[in-house]
């Protein structure tokens, strides 16, 4: 049986080495710095964004368990505009946070990683105008090799 995208990459440890490693580039990242260093983040933000991936990608749901859950998640991410450009940095800053993360350089993983971040950021932005245009109940993702699973 093939191993979750979470296992193949490492578990707890390798996700948050993907989440400091792609904070990292967004503070570094002349446009992607602004609402990665404004005040109002959470102090364990890193944290949590390595506990979110770890869910999505098969991992334990220690996120949603704990840390809150998809309606208010991506309401919080609502109501910003077009963020097209700042989505496309966003995506390459993750796909190249891979590599400094030291996850496995095998390129369907990769593909995998990429689909799945492509397939966030349209989620995530597609609410630009509000936040009462999010629904109620929604569920955290789960990515797999082949994508979104139902």
């Amino acid at each position: 049986m093939r191993p979750t995208l979470f296992d193949f990459a490492g578990g707890d440890d390798a996700l948050l080495r993907l989440a400091r490693a792609h904070h990292a580039r967004c503070l570094a990242d002349p446009e992607l710095s602004h609402p990665f260093s404004h005040a109002g983040q959470h102090p364990e933000h890193v944290e949590r964004l390595a506990a979110y991936w770890a869910e999505v990608l098969g991992g334990p749901q220690s996120y949603s368990g704990s840390c809150g859950n998809q309606t208010d998640l991506v309401a919080m991410h609502a109501g910003n505009g077009d963020m097209s450009d700042l989505s496309r940095r966003f995506v390459e800053c993750f796909v190249a946070a891979a590599g400094d993360a030291g996850l496995p350089d095998d390129q369907e993983f990769r593909s995998a990683l990429r689909a799945y971040m492509e397939w966030a950021v349209q989620e995530f932005n597609g609410h630009p105008d509000d936040a009462t245009t999010v629904p109620a109940g929604l569920t955290t993702p789960r990515w797999g090799w082949e994508g979104l699973r139902r």
